[in-house]
């Protein structure tokens, strides 16, 4: 009579590893498919940059550090970046073009652009698509976290090397406003 029941915990312990390793599958796919749509908008923002500091350098030549600073952390290879150096990146490029959009309050001539109007826009809306598809990645790697940590699906996740995955965050320097200093 004890073998039945050995098999039958046996049996269960064998079924719960499965719905857990199908499980992590599958939130795993959801954090890779929400940083896939995050890394569109990315890239997007990303090809986009150099034509606002263009635009931005005719009309701001002595904001030369703020703009040299934007195209210092696009120099390089997109394609090629890890997940980690797409997020760390990207989060000082936000706050470069932050820079440079309260430039523009400082220049007239610059805001009345038509050019520099029009990528504002461009951006404005891309920013705003960032910021929903961030949410939705911070929100499927929570789930996935969740599992990674939480008894006892933390033990199949260790069996099956399962780590958790990192937050999109803004860092503390990053959530103050933009301070913007003219000669």
């Amino acid at each position: 009579m004890w073998i039945y029941v050995l098999i039958g915990v046996i049996a269960l312990i064998i079924i719960y590893v499965l719905i857990t390793f199908n499980g992590f599958i599958k939130l795993n796919n959801k954090v890779n498919e929400a940083f896939a749509t995050m890394d569109v908008y990315l890239k997007k923002r990303w090809d986009l940059i150099p034509n606002l500091v263009e635009t931005v350098k005719g009309y701001a030549k002595h904001e030369k550090d703020t703009l040299e600073e934007v195209v210092k952390l696009r120099s390089g290879n997109y394609d090629v970046m890890s997940n980690d150096e797409k997020i760390s990146t990207n989060t000082k490029i936000t706050n470069g073009i932050s820079k440079i959009m309260a430039l523009a309050e400082s220049y007239p001539n610059l805001k009345a652009s038509e050019n520099f109007r029009d990528l504002a826009k461009e951006l404005t809306k891309n920013e705003d698509e960032i910021a929903q598809s961030r949410k939705y990645y911070n929100a499927t790697v929570r789930l996935f976290n969740n599992k990674v940590g939480m008894f006892p699906s933390n033990i199949v996740a260790t069996l099956l090397g399962y780590k958790g995955k990192k937050m999109f965050e803004a860092k503390s320097d990053e959530r103050d406003n933009v301070k913007v200093k003219l000669s």
